[in-house]
């Protein structure tokens, strides 16, 4: 098969230590395909640019933003990404190495033949199969994702992943629409418009390699502040 062109955006903070090793998995899993990586550096303070740009010199492919406005926040980073693709078709994944790059070219087959909006790589939250989480990371998702399903329709088994893939044209049709801020663009996205086709590949969520987990109680807040802010636009 033939692959579309598409686009890898990559949103980070502080993850020197993973980067390199994730560019270097996806161009492996990745390769034969035309695609652009474009890097959304949120201002890290661990020498991760440094480490970017040295490793990307001849690899035109691979652009690096550095985003300097505050707050951070991964939400914008994406944005950033989104309006400088060159792309129809975007990816969106973490930079700490817990989303394995063999499920891109699955993601992007579905989307094309199946002719759908978006792609998400689905966590599996609800069995004990997923060991990429903390215990109060996994309790607070399955949460999260009962209340969000039951308020706006079943739409993915994870409203909340950071791994998938869609059609950049969502986006611009829905730039109005958008919280635009926070750390689960997707919700964001599956929200902003009515009889989207959206399907689910499941995925295991693997370890994170090195560093910390940026998740904490200030964004699941934010979180809710967000399903407030989509509930008040429903009606």
């Amino acid at each position: 098969m033939v692959f579309p062109n598409f686009t890898i955006i990559i949103p980070i903070f502080n993850e020197k230590k993973n980067i390199i090793k994730l560019l270097k998995n996806i161009n492996l899993k990745v390769k034969k395909s035309n695609f652009e990586i474009i890097i959304v550096d949120d201002s890290s303070t661990d020498g991760s640019q440094k480490e970017i740009k040295s490793f990307i010199k001849k690899k035109k492919f691979i652009k690096l933003i550095s985003r300097k406005k505050f707050p951070r926040d991964l939400a914008m980073s994406c944005i950033e990404g989104f309006n400088k693709s060159k792309n129809n078709y975007i990816l969106v994944m973490d930079g700490d190495g817990q989303h394995d790059p063999k499920y891109i070219k699955i993601m992007l087959k579905k989307i094309h033949q199946e002719k759908l909006d978006i792609v998400v790589g689905a966590r599996k939250l609800f069995t004990n199969k997923i060991k990429g989480l903390s215990f109060f990371r996994k309790l607070s998702s399955q949460i999260l994702v009962i209340i969000i399903n039951l308020i706006f329709g079943n739409k993915t088994k994870d409203p909340m992943s950071g791994f998938f893939i869609f059609r950049k044209i969502i986006f611009l049709q829905s730039k109005n629409k958008l919280y635009k801020k926070g750390y689960k663009i997707l919700f964001d996205l599956i929200t902003s418009r009515k009889n989207l086709k959206i399907k689910d590949i499941e995925i295991n969520f693997l370890k994170r390699r090195k560093g910390q987990s940026k998740m904490s109680i200030k964004i699941v807040m934010i979180l809710v502040f967000q399903i407030f802010y989509k509930l008040l636009l429903k009606h």
